[in-house]
């Protein structure tokens, strides 16, 4: 026998040799994503041990950026950060986090009526998906009011968006609208 036929066989079954991530889903269309969308990510990270931060493309929803562009910049937003991974993915949210081993789905919340929609939806996604949780973050005081809707707005009026965005978000912005964006 050669060396390799002498090695101990590890037993398919055995869970003591599997490692189980705790991975979340945070689906949106993140069109821009924020420094809102930034704050939930990070301290999630504190609960999970990997995000994905899931572009939902709906060919029914209008956006500012294509599907290409959001995974672009959203991607070089997280560039340094192993433990996030920016994926994008079309249906529903609850089959793209079966396919992806997550366990949970990571929700934003601002405000009691996003609270309202997204208790809803937790519940559809529990019904389609029983083992997968939701997990809600309500936002820091800091940027509660900050939507990609409000700053799309301000910065097609050449607004300042800087406290409100990551430095890719700005300067894509700016290109878009063909502004000086502060």
């Amino acid at each position: 026998m050669d060396g390799d036929s002498k090695r101990r066989a590890i037993p398919l079954n055995s869970l003591d040799n599997i490692v189980t991530q705790r991975i979340a889903i945070y689906p949106g269309s993140f069109d821009p994503i924020t420094n809102g969308h930034l704050d939930i990510v990070k301290r999630s990270l504190g609960i999970f041990d990997k995000i994905i931060v899931g572009i939902a493309v709906n060919s029914r929803k209008q956006t500012l950026f294509s599907r290409d562009e959001r995974l672009a910049i959203t991607r070089e937003v997280f560039a340094t950060d192993a433990r996030v991974e920016v994926d994008a993915f079309e249906g529903l949210t609850v089959e793209y986090a079966r396919a992806r081993n997550a366990c949970a789905i990571l929700r934003g919340l601002r405000a009691v009526a996003d609270f309202e929609y997204e208790l809803q939806m937790a519940n559809m996604n529990r019904k389609l998906h029983e083992n997968l949780e939701t997990v809600f973050m309500m936002t820091s005081e800091k940027s509660f009011f900050v939507s990609s809707q409000n700053v799309k707005e301000v910065a097609r009026f050449g607004g300042d968006i800087s406290e409100l965005v990551p430095a890719a978000v700005a300067r894509v912005l700016a290109a878009k609208f063909g502004k000086s964006i502060r």
